[in-house]
Order: structure tokens, then C-alpha cells, then sequence
């Protein structure tokens, strides 16, 4: 019988500099508690910062700031936006909420990827800078993102999107923040989305896939640190059945009435088979879904290898996903 591989040597060699990447940002981490968090944020903006500092560099896009009022009235919720400088008239908007396993990141350290968008697709980007867990778990974090969807439908016009062609993505925790906030859109009765770009979510708290057994342990962001992650989110109740489907999206037993979606993962990553199980289901809803699964390819690769051809794969699908959800509607 033929010995089975390891997972480095699945993982396409043109991702090999990420994973080294990924041990040294991310191999001291083995928990999100509250007197821990201030440490694991210090240490990881430097890798943050300079992702940013070495991407290109997008001088025909005008990033701007907007402040609202979160939900529960306990503080500002800030909204970054990318806006084409020539652009004129109302454009479609990507509403982006940024991953980081929903206890780490910043809009800030996805400019480069939503000026991309906001080039690319001649459309409005707005991000937002949702509270992060453990100091703010559920449903903080998901109902900020949700208040910033309804600013701006609201101020659609007066920021220059046009509110028939809003559509959600995120990727990472700001997926299954973005799963969970188009949910609630279509339980609360709005606002209206068009598409839902879900790139690698992280959708189920229960961590029983085979995916998420067979990469518990692995170098990149692996099952345990998962589990470490949802804790941080959902406290004692991870894992439970005390768990809404606002919170986690895989539990959510209808999907009908949801926007259409793309949904990106890897063949090597912890979230491969929610995700399948996920797209499945959003299909035998009457939802149309595109699924992605990309071989060779580890959790976040596209960001820690950004000239590899596969990340390259992976942006096309993203951008010729849009330029289609924003033409037809």
C-alpha cells in the first residue's frame, strides 16, 4: 500500500515560502484568551504591515473613512471606503468584511486587496471595522457588520453605490461574518444583497469534519486553533448545541431566499468539507453557487503567496464572479 502523503508534501511547491511564513507569524499562538490577546496582536501587525508595504500601490483610488454608531449604542463603528477617483455616477458595491478568525485584523491591512476590487471592478468598496472577540464576542462582531450593511444601504446614494448592486464577501472569519450578515439580511428583511463572495468561511463551531480532524495540527490555521478561535467567539457554548445559526451559518437548516455565491477553499485547509457541505445545501436550496476547491492550496495561501499562479486563479474567480452578479442586477 502506498504510504500516505504528508501535508507539506500536498502543498503545491509555489506555496511553499507562505508556510514557512505562516510557522513563524503564527506557530507561537496556541490560544485567543483575553490577557493573551494584546500580545498575539502586537506580534502579528509587523506581518500585517509589511503585507501591505510591499503590495502594489493603487494612487487612482481615494480611500476614505465614515463613522456610525454601532448597534448597541457602546461606540463608533468605523467603515473604510474605496472609491475610483474618475469614477462617475452610482456604482456597484462590494460591503467587505475582512478575516483574522474574527480575534485578530484590521481594515486597514486588506487596502491593497480592496483597492484591487474597487479598480477592477470599477465599483465602491466599503470595510468594516467590526469589534473583535474575546472582548467582544457574539453577537457584537456580526451585528456590526450588519449596522454597517444598513448604513449603507441607507447612504447608498450619497456615497455613490448604487443600492441594487450591494453584495457581501469576506474571507476567513470575515466569511462566515459575511455568510452570517446576509443571513440575517434576509431574516430581518434587508437590506437587499446581490452576491455573496465567500472566500474560505469558517462556518461551523463544531469542528467534526473530516477536513477539520485531518488538519488539526497542522502548520498553517489548523483545527486546534480553530477550536481556539470559536472559543474566543462563543465562550462555553462552542461546540454546543446552544449555538444560533447567526453565529456559525453551518447551522443553519434553511438557506433558501439567500443571493447567489462563490465559495473559494482549499483542498488542504480545516474548512473543506463545511464549505462543501455548505455550496451543497445552498444548491438543493435553489441557490445558485459556484464552488472552488483548489488543490495544493492550505488555509490563506492566496494571501501569504501573492504572486503564486494559484492565488492568481483565485483572484480571476473572485473578480469575473462580480463583474457578473454586477451586470445582471
Amino acid at each position: 500500500m502506498t504510504p500516505k502523503k504528508t501535508f507539506e508534501s500536498r502543498v503545491l511547491p509555489e506555496l511553499q515560502p507562505g508556510l514557512d511564513f505562516f510557522k513563524i507569524a503564527f506557530g507561537v499562538i496556541r490560544d485567543f484568551d483575553r490577557g493573551s490577546m494584546d500580545a498575539i496582536r502586537a506580534h502579528l501587525d509587523p506581518y500585517f504591515e509589511a503585507g501591505v508595504a510591499a503590495a502594489p500601490r493603487y494612487d487612482d483610488i481615494a480611500i476614505t473613512e465614515r463613522t456610525v454608531e454601532s448597534t448597541d449604542g457602546q461606540g463608533a463603528l468605523k467603515l473604510r471606503l474605496y472609491h475610483p477617483k474618475s469614477a462617475q455616477g452610482l456604482l456597484p458595491c462590494l460591503y467587505w468584511i475582512h478575516g483574522g478568525g474574527m480575534v485578530v485584523g484590521a481594515t486597514r491591512y486588506d487596502d491593497p486587496d480592496c483597492s484591487h476590487y474597487a479598480r477592477e471592478l470599477n465599483c465602491i468598496v466599503v470595510s468594516v471595522e467590526y469589534r473583535l472577540a474575546p472582548e467582544h464576542p457574539y453577537p457584537e462582531g456580526v451585528e456590526d457588520c450588519y449596522q454597517g450593511l444598513k448604513w449603507l444601504a441607507g447612504a447608498a446614494a450619497s456615497v455613490g453605490v448604487d443600492p441594487a448592486r450591494i453584495a457581501v464577501g469576506g474571507r476567513s472569519g470575515g466569511g462566515i461574518l459575511a455568510a452570517a450578515t446576509v443571513l440575517i439580511a434576509r431574516d430581518r428583511g434587508g437590506p437587499a444583497i446581490c452576491y455573496q463572495l465567500l472566500i474560505y468561511p469558517m462556518l461551523d463551531d463544531r469542528n467534526l469534519t473530516p477536513s477539520a480532524v485531518e488538519f488539526a495540527d497542522v502548520p498553517s490555521w489548523g483545527g486546534r486553533m480553530n477550536i481556539a478561535a470559536w472559543k474566543a467567539v462563543l465562550g462555553a457554548r462552542a461546540g454546543t448545541a446552544d449555538v444560533p445559526y447567526h453565529a456559525a451559518p453551518a447551522r443553519a437548516t434553511d438557506l433558501s431566499g439567500l443571493p447567489p455565491a462563490l465559495m473559494q477553499v482549499g483542498e488542504l485547509e480545516v474548512f473543506r468539507d463545511e464549505c462543501i457541505d455548505y455550496a451543497s445545501r445552498l444548491l438543493k436550496a435553489g441557490v445558485p453557487c459556484e464552488l472552488h476547491v483548489h488543490p495544493g492550496c492550505y488555509h490563506a495561501s492566496d494571501m501569504f503567496n501573492p504572486g503564486a499562479p494559484s492565488t492568481r486563479r483565485m483572484s480571476n474567480e473572485r473578480i469575473s464572479a462580480l463583474q457578473r452578479a454586477f451586470a445582471v442586477t
